[in-house]
């Protein structure tokens, strides 16, 4: 009797408290910005990575305010509404200017389940650039015309920028923020991982051919276009076989994300 009383009272984990469907996204998103910091996309305290909470309530799971990346973990993830507003939790531990971006694409496009707002070197050099994102190699090109542009109009604090981004954005799946960087988003976690990883790739590589001065070759007329189609996640979606690999490289090092 004593030890039925004692369960009883222990205090649940928010792993028991919530849903497996929940806990895999709490668990999923965790990761994503343990990747994040481990491929140096990170921007201290700031910027964030947002999944939908499965089931019929508009919430979503955000990173809380003040932790860097790497200290992120699936029970420290804040839920909010879509509003970005703290669920569970104070406003104080959500940044809501954070979640003007993310939170339009949420409302607007019910076929996202995660979003992904960077601010790297490469990312911000090429959003600054009137080109934006040049068919330069097999890793850009695997965007070519896939890419949506949305124009800087200050820090991301004013509600009516949310109908411009989301319009910008249209059906697209990944948007570069001009002046400011790069946004990707996707059905999955990994999906929309995936998109940023090979983004900041060619944002980065870009960076160093211009850098070179020297003449550049462009690609034969037809190319990118072929080579986007040859890379469409509706013909190839490599994302679940990657996002298998970096989840295991991660447990490797430190699976505390987990928690």
């Amino acid at each position: 009797m004593a030890v039925a009383i004692a369960r009883k009272s222990r205090t649940l984990s928010l792993k028991e408290r919530v849903s497996a469907e929940e806990w895999q996204a709490r668990v999923d998103l965790a990761a994503c910005y343990r990747l994040a910091h481990h491929y140096r996309m990170t921007d201290m305290i700031y910027t964030h990575i947002s999944a939908r909470v499965p089931g019929p309530e508009e919430h979503f799971l955000l990173n809380p305010y003040g932790l860097m990346w790497d200290e992120i973990t699936a029970s420290s993830l804040v839920k909010v509404d879509i509003e970005g507003r703290g669920v569970d939790l104070g406003e104080s531990d959500v940044n809501y200017a954070g979640f003007v971006i993310h939170g339009a694409v949420h409302a607007a496009r019910h076929d996202v389940g995660c979003v992904m707002h960077t601010h790297t070197r490469a990312g911000m050099a090429v959003s600054a650039l009137k080109q934006g994102l040049l068919p330069l190699t097999q890793t850009a090109m695997r965007f070519h015309g896939r890419v949506a542009y949305h124009d800087y109009e200050g820090v991301a604090l004013d509600l009516d920028e949310q109908k411009r981004l989301v319009a910008d954005l249209g059906d697209k799946n990944v948007m570069i923020l001009r002046n400011h960087g790069l946004l990707t988003c996707g059905s999955t976690v990994a999906s929309a991982f995936s998109q940023m990883f090979w983004l900041e790739r060619a944002c980065d590589v870009q960076m160093a051919i211009l850098s070179a001065n020297a003449e550049i070759n462009q690609p034969n007329q037809g190319v990118p276009e072929h080579t986007a189609a040859q890379f469409d996640p509706n013909y190839r979606d490599m994302s679940p076989r990657e996002w298998a690999a970096l989840t295991r490289m991660i447990d490797r090092t430190d699976p505390s994300y987990r928690n």
